[in-house]
């Protein structure tokens, strides 16, 4: 793994699926999930902190370290007009900040509205950040790691990082996030007409958000961890124009990947479609390995033109189409396909995009058909 992270030529092209939530959720536990793994044959990650069961929180998709609040907040929530919208307030001393959503059927938060969450986006009513008047309340929901958090942290860890040790596997921490969490707290739309309308105050939100995120990386950097991840699934062209993203984002990207590698770690920047534009600002930012290369959405012989020997590329199977929803001759078909396009010279890590969310009789047999696939391609 860490010679493929280099871009070298490993001794073979190792397979460490992103996610693979549908065997994880078969399993009793984290040490579980590893063991299962390192069954079927995988170069398995070792993610700290491990995360927990499904549980309704305020930051289901932000892993790592637990989100705190200055001890100052109130927070307040209550369903509104019939119970269709729910409503979520935060007191703080400078001010209030509220978020309202619809409540479809398919909710998965009961009458919870969490901080930090996708499920949010599409539904969102009322975002809970406007303007820069919300962001003196702001900073009082964004306060970093404290010591009794990251003493915490380290005690939870330690049997992971032993377990890691003890079978040679690497050891991965984050996520990071950028403009994910400006779509979370004003939505997406809005975010991207930030960019034109109120450029002043979207600088000030990801700067403070990067600052945030700063402190949480170097509490997290407390372990000796391998690799750092930030989530990016929207930090691609779908909201950024090129430019938009160099101006807005770059910054704050190097900013990270600096902190990673001050630690002795590797950066990955987990970007899992229309990104071909942005590939040269990834290089320059110092990013090593492009997390989520979906055959689907990404043109693979010029991808690998432009990153051999300069970033590592994690991915080359689509999880959804092809490996949850196609047929074994089909999986065996795209995996040859990524090893043939990206595997020469090193730095490709295979594994389904972004994510294997099922576990049914066909999908373990196209997951059966990918690892065997690769071990013969290796």
């Amino acid at each position: 793994m860490l010679a493929a992270l280099a871009c070298r030529q490993p001794d073979h092209t190792p397979c460490a699926f992103i996610m693979y939530k549908g065997l994880k959720n078969t399993c009793q536990d984290y040490l579980q999930f590893l063991h299962a793994q390192l069954e079927l044959g995988l170069d398995t990650v070792v993610e700290l902190p491990p995360r927990p069961p499904v549980v309704v929180n305020d930051h289901y998709n932000l892993h790592g370290l637990p989100v705190s609040y200055s001890p100052e907040v109130n927070i307040q929530e209550w369903v509104g007009e019939e119970g269709k919208i729910l409503v979520k307030e935060y007191h703080t001393p400078e001010g209030v900040l509220q978020v309202e959503v619809e409540s479809p059927s398919d909710w998965p938060w009961g009458e919870h509205v969490p901080f930090l969450d996708d499920h949010i986006i599409p539904v969102m009513r009322k975002p809970l950040v406007e303007g820069m008047d919300d962001l003196p309340a702001l900073k009082y929901l964004l306060v970093p790691p404290t010591a009794q958090e990251i003493e915490a942290y380290k005690q939870d860890s330690q049997p992971y990082i032993d377990f890691a040790r003890e079978n040679g596997l690497l050891v991965g921490g984050g996520w990071g996030v950028g403009a994910d969490m400006v779509g979370w707290l004003c939505g997406l739309k809005q975010m991207i007409l930030l960019s034109y309308r109120q450029p002043d105050f979207l600088q000030a939100l990801l700067d403070l958000i990067g600052e945030w995120n700063l402190s949480r990386m170097r509490a997290a950097f407390t372990l000796p961890l391998d690799l750092y991840i930030r989530r990016a699934w929207y930090e691609n062209c779908d909201f950024w124009t090129p430019q938009a993203w160099r101006r807005f984002l770059l910054p704050g990207l190097q900013r990270e990947v600096e902190l990673a590698h001050a630690a002795d770690a590797k950066f990955g920047y987990l970007l899992t479609s229309k990104a071909m534009p942005l590939i040269d600002g990834i290089i320059e930012a110092g990013v090593d390995v492009l997390v989520g290369v979906d055959p689907r959405e990404y043109e693979l012989v010029e991808l690998k033109e432009k990153t051999r020997g300069k970033l590592c590329l994690w991915g080359g199977v689509n999880g959804h189409l092809t490996v949850e929803m196609g047929t074994p001759e089909e999986v065996r078909a795209e995996v040859e396909r990524a090893m043939e396009k990206l595997a020469p010279g090193g730095g490709l890590i295979l594994s389904p995009v972004d994510n294997v969310r099922q576990d049914s009789p066909q999908i373990k047999t196209n997951v059966a058909a990918l690892i065997e696939t690769w071990q013969m391609t290796r």
